[in-house]
């Protein structure tokens, strides 16, 4: 599923130099002082762009912090293609999981803006359907690197566990953010575990 976020889609070289500007320019603002204290006009003045201009590609505010999110999601989703490629055993698999959720939970620790994005966006009703959508693509990529290591009778489990587990994973990750460093770590720890156990009992079948 697809949802626009912007309100006029750059086509030309020009237009699309122009909303990465824009991108820019709202990215270090939110790294300096935080996506609630964002204006648009700064976005504007920062970015060298007309505000009319600004307000052609993005609405409102939300919009752009959208488009900020989608790029983590792809982030994410190209990083996740990458650790299940090849995967060759169940133990190969454990240890690329253990990998990915490691590497996640690390972006939003070392990247304060993305943490910020994110959490301006979560009573976004769009961003959640985006979140949604982009969790069964990513279930879909686990599920085809994973398939070969399960009985064909538990596919349509091994299926349902790939989404649940991709949706879960993100809601994990943010409630770590939202806590003290420790009990954050202790948390996606326990969460690392749960996807472990889940995922044996699959490849033990």
């Amino acid at each position: 599923m697809i949802l626009a976020t912007t309100r006029r889609q750059p086509t030309q070289a020009r237009a699309r130099e122009r909303v990465e500007r824009i991108l820019t320019a709202a990215t270090e603002l939110i790294a300096e002082t935080g996506s609630d204290a964002v204006r648009m006009t700064e976005v504007a003045e920062r970015a060298g762009v007309p505000i009319g201009s600004l307000y052609q590609y993005f609405p409102d505010k939300p919009a752009i912090l959208r488009m900020l999110a989608m790029r983590v999601m792809e982030r994410v989703r190209d990083g996740l293609k990458q650790n299940l490629d090849g995967v060759g055993s169940a133990a190969d698999a454990l240890a690329r999981v253990d990998a990915i959720m490691t590497g996640y939970y690390g972006l939003f620790l070392t990247e304060p803006v993305t943490r910020d994005i994110w959490s301006a966006t979560q009573s976004d009703k769009t961003l959640q359907e985006l979140d949604i959508a982009d969790s069964r693509e990513n279930g879909r990529i686990f599920f085809s690197a994973l398939k070969h290591l399960v009985p064909r009778r538990e596919h349509a489990r091994l299926q349902a566990a790939s989404f649940l587990l991709m949706q879960l994973s993100g809601a994990a990750v943010r409630l770590a953010i939202a806590v003290d460093r420790e009990e954050g770590d202790r948390l996606v720890e326990e969460y690392r575990l749960i996807m472990r156990r889940e995922l044996e009992s699959l490849f033990d079948k």
